[in-house]
């Protein structure tokens, strides 16, 4: 039996995963090739999916600490895409 797949559009939403550094690569890969190819991405989880349309631009932050225990951050931040409502001139 196929497992039901749940589709989230609104609400909150958060998953965190602790993967290989092979695996995020291939993960940051399938993502850029969707910003790349597209207006919208779809990321997927073993059990949902979260199809996201974005508008221009997108943030990207970077953040590096060194002290101590050192650590990188990327952060992607995407805004909705806000459509133009166009008049109904029918």
């Amino acid at each position: 039996e196929e497992p039901t797949v749940e589709t989230v559009t609104d609400g909150y939403f958060e998953e965190e995963y602790y993967i290989g550094a092979e695996d995020a690569g291939d993960f940051l890969i399938e993502l850029g090739e969707q910003f790349k190819d597209q207006d919208e991405i779809t990321i997927t989880g073993d059990d949902w999916e979260l199809p996201f349309a974005f508008g221009e631009p997108v943030k990207l932050d970077i953040e590096f600490e060194g002290d101590g225990e050192p650590e990188l951050e990327i952060e992607v931040e995407l805004s909705g895409r806000v459509e133009d409502e166009t008049p109904d001139l029918a």
